[in-house]
């Protein structure tokens, strides 16, 4: 069991989550997946992402145990001082892996006229989007796409804001709006001008529902002529909704409309 603070270990996992994070874990092609509901999806799923170290505490190692045997995996067991020296959070449930990020190739997207995608351009909010991936997951979205300048999908937060969802649906980074697009998918964005109510959206090949930046919207440049602006009917009060509540409720529709 490694006790000790000055464990190059501790150093490993710390490069992988601190401020120089991003750049590490492209480097590397690894990020960090922290408690038990981001183990139990990378310990039994056989698509995601694959885990090249699992650090457990004793306690973690019981919870863990329970899950599958852990004969196949490389297991480091580490005190429950170096767990909390290599965790983000501020009460570490003793499972920390490190783990290998898939190499998806956009290009190895099939259309069979009935996907759905989500676009995310130049959103920030780690949060946001490890809840959008979720939901994702949740309604059966084909893939979850971003475009340069969003934030990192495999960050520490993001990682733990898609509750191990991040294990079941392909996500594809830094892809340039046009080249979506280009698929010649049908398009549609939220919009508060928008001519037709999302109850009203038909969807009649392949598609993907765009979402801008949580404060300025679609970056500017990017040519929006074929691409349909839908709303969201608002009976109440509030003026807007978060972005990860307004792309749940597409996702929702989406999950229960038939393609025609």
């Amino acid at each position: 069991m490694i006790e000790s603070l000055n464990s190059p270990h501790i150093a490993r996992v710390k490069a992988l989550i601190g401020s120089r994070g991003t750049k590490e874990r492209r480097n590397a092609g690894q990020f960090v997946a922290e408690g038990m509901q981001c183990a139990r999806e990378a310990l039994v799923s056989k698509n995601g992402p694959v885990i090249e170290t699992l650090y457990l505490t004793p306690s973690g190692r019981s919870k863990v145990e329970l899950l599958t045997n852990l004969d196949s995996f490389n297991v480091i067991d580490v005190s429950d001082d170096v767990m909390k020296a290599m965790s983000e959070t501020i009460t570490p449930q003793g499972i920390l892996a490190i783990c290998t990020t898939p190499q998806n190739s956009f290009e190895s997207i099939e259309l069979n006229g009935h996907r759905k995608f989500i676009y995310l351009s130049e959103i920030q909010d780690p949060g946001n989007a490890g809840t959008i991936i979720r939901s994702a997951d949740a309604f059966g979205i084909d893939a979850v796409i971003t475009s340069p300048g969003s934030v990192d999908l495999f960050s520490p937060k993001v990682v733990r804001s898609t509750a191990g969802s991040l294990w079941h649906i392909p996500v594809f980074e830094n892809v340039e709006l046009s080249v979506v697009l280009n698929l010649g998918v049908q398009a549609f964005t939220l919009g508060a001008g928008g001519n037709a109510s999302l109850s009203q959206l038909i969807v009649t090949k392949d598609c993907v529902a765009i979402f801008g930046n949580e404060a300025r919207g679609l970056a500017t440049g990017q040519s929006t002529d074929s691409i349909e602006q839908v709303r969201i009917s608002m009976p109440g009060n509030a003026e807007s909704l978060n972005l990860s509540s307004a792309a749940t409720i597409v996702m929702y529709h989406l999950a229960n409309i038939p393609t025609s």
